[in-house]
């Protein structure tokens, strides 16, 4: 796509196609996706004919030739080979508890009672998760040769906040998704736009020369595809609203919906805000987050009203395939319920309640206690930071007059730790003394930007040109900016410039998993603690004779993160050099990032690697 303008455009064209033509529509978007098939699959056919032509014609010439001149045989096969693997994806099963025999009977028999009613296929599991979601999940078997595994996945915190007909509403939902009559169209296509965007990674990593040509295909063709098959996307999820007001009513449909945005708008606003407080304030995480999450997904608060109104007023964007609250909720037909559904309490017996039985207290522990686990070191790390921080800011504080880079401290941690009060000026001071600090100038330009202030355009182009880690974060905002105010140009400004962060960082990412003979090697540079630890690694193996270790210079946007490669001998035979480089590669440690080489067939990179390495790290 050539610009947001002209995807949004696209988008825009092909809703109205959809709804006014919805078979054409279908029909072109499946041509589109056979395109891509026809190029990969032809490419590869043609590229393995060639190899059995030039096969058959050195044979017909001179055997001899053929034998000397097999490694040209074998490219196109490769190339072949390449194109094919790409193609063929693997989809793993969802993840969650999954119900086993005689658990959640109640649930069971609603969940089998719905699928029968929306025509949905057979369940492979019912799965319970820890997300405030619902999903219906379909696996397929053999890259689809084989048929698909079916699974409804229901998240404990949505059971928690809704009754049980808007749970079953959700469901029913679900089940849209699978049986609405577009399920395995809409299923074929949501794999099809996965696969290309795979495809385009693999051809982007490879760097190869032979690639280039499809690495442009697919640039174009990728984004496109998407944009295609995004109304589809859309007319989905109104069909699979449609399939649930026919089951439970629209009126209950309607306030499923409601619910589910302002039990989303609390988590974000209300308790998430919490927890992170409580990270401040306590050394270790709370014993139930799930059963508190529980609490508070359930509790009416003064700013419903005003954060329904704002769900409301929302506008649909280009990047998310469901449509807006008040998109569906028109669809349902259901506006003259909505004034009604944003006052009504919480259902007296929430779904988990009615339809999990036990198993929901139970999974609220378990889910309490993996989380607790999950995040124990890092809640107690950022305890321990604000402890500090605290300490510092008191010392910050007391100075009459701050250096530069005191300045910026000082705002910073303002920030963090009063997040109530205003930072505005203390960054604007904080930039008025070091112009070119990226952090500050990135606050700075980030908080202007929220007043509508223009002037914070500049200061995070400051940021960008100073960190290139800034790029990317920066774009967001800025592109919101753009968007707001029509600036068609500036947004194209910098889509250029992620589209420039993201080719350089593929470009480094390619120098870093590749060793080639025109690579500039330097000293390694670890210190003697560093060095004697990489030698006892080494040294547990036993495999390794000899090693050699340099630093790689890997060119703009690589980073800061320091890239190694080492050349090893082996002590005796090995049977597989891919499996004791594997293991060499599992045992050590370096500070930064490596590749393991034997270059038995190299000796020119070899002999190059030797002598910017100078005497080996290990068995010299």
């Amino acid at each position: 796509m050539e610009s947001a303008a002209a995807h949004g455009a696209l988008v825009a064209r092909l809703e109205r196609e959809s709804r006014e033509s919805p078979g054409l529509y279908r029909f072109k978007l499946g041509v589109l996706a056979c395109l891509g098939f026809v190029v990969l699959g032809g490419s590869a056919i043609v590229a393995l004919g060639l190899s059995v032509g030039l096969a058959v014609g050195l044979a017909m010439l001179n055997v001899l030739l053929l034998l000397k001149l097999a490694k040209i045989i074998w490219i196109p096969i490769a190339f072949g080979w390449f194109l094919l693997k790409a193609l063929w994806i693997r989809f793993d099963a969802p993840q969650g508890h999954r119900l086993q025999p005689g658990e959640a009977p109640e649930l069971v028999a609603e969940v089998e009672r719905l699928r029968r009613e929306t025509g949905a296929p057979r369940l492979e599991a019912i799965l319970i998760d820890s997300d405030l979601n619902a999903a219906a999940a379909s696996v397929p078997r053999v890259s689809g040769l084989f048929g698909h595994r079916h699974y409804l996945v229901l998240g404990l915190p949505l059971m928690q906040l809704l009754g049980r007909e808007e749970m079953l509403s959700v469901i029913a939902h679900e089940f849209g998704h699978f049986g609405g009559g577009h399920g395995r169209f809409g299923s074929w296509i949501y794999r099809v736009r996965v696969s290309w965007y795979r495809v385009l990674g693999a051809l982007e990593a490879s760097g190869s020369s032979l690639t280039r040509l499809f690495t442009r295909f697919f640039n174009w063709y990728a984004p496109y595809f998407n944009a295609y098959s995004f109304a589809l996307a859309r007319a989905n999820e109104y069909q699979a609203d449609a399939i649930a007001a026919r089951v439970v009513g629209a009126p209950v449909a309607a306030r499923a919906l409601v619910r589910v945005h302002l039990g989303s708008q609390r988590l974000d606003r209300d308790f998430w805000p919490r927890i992170r407080a409580a990270n401040q304030a306590e050394p270790a995480p709370p014993d139930r987050l799930y059963r508190d999450m529980a609490v508070q997904l359930r509790m009416p608060t003064a700013d419903d009203g005003t954060r329904l109104s704002e769900g409301l007023a929302a506008v649909a964007g280009l990047d998310d395939t469901h449509p807006t609250l008040a998109q569906r909720l028109a669809a349902l037909g259901a506006d003259a319920h909505v004034g009604d559904v944003a006052t009504v309490d919480a259902p007296a017996i929430s779904a988990a309640e009615a339809l999990l039985g036990p198993l929901a207290g139970e999974l609220e522990a378990r889910f309490s206690d993996d989380w607790r686990q999950a995040v124990g070191p890092a809640w107690e790390d950022n305890h321990q930071e604000h402890v500090s921080g605290l300490a510092r800011l008191d010392v910050l504080a007391s100075l009459d007059v701050r250096d530069p880079d005191q300045a910026c401290e000082y705002a910073r941690l303002m920030e963090t730790l009063h997040p109530d009060m205003d930072a505005m000026s203390l960054y604007a001071t904080a930039v008025e003394a070091a112009s070119a600090d990226a952090f500050c100038n990135f606050r700075l330009g980030a908080l202007l930007l929220e007043r509508g202030d223009g002037a914070g355009i500049r200061h995070l182009r400051v940021a960008m040109d100073q960190d290139p880690d800034a790029i990317e974060p920066a774009a967001m905002l800025l592109v919101r900016h753009y968007d707001a105010t029509g600036d068609v140009a500036g947004r194209r400004a910098v889509e250029q410039d992620v589209d420039a962060l993201h080719r350089s960082r593929r470009k480094a990412l390619q120098a870093r998993s590749r060793v080639t003979s025109s690579d500039r090697y330097l000293p390694h540079a670890l210190d003697a603690g560093q060095a004697e630890a990489l030698c006892r690694q080494l040294h547990v193996l036993g495999t390794v004779k000899k090693a050699w270790l340099v630093r790689k210079a890997v060119g703009e946007g690589a980073g800061d993160l320091a890239h190694f490669v080492m050349l090893v001998t082996w002590r005796g035979w090995a049977l597989s050099q891919d499996a004791r480089l594997q293991r060499v590669v599992d045992a050590i440690e370096l500070p930064g990032s490596f590749v393991v080489i034997t270059a038995p067939n190299q000796r020119w990179i070899a002999w190059r690697l030797r002598r910017a390495a100078g005497r080996p790290v290990y068995g010299g």
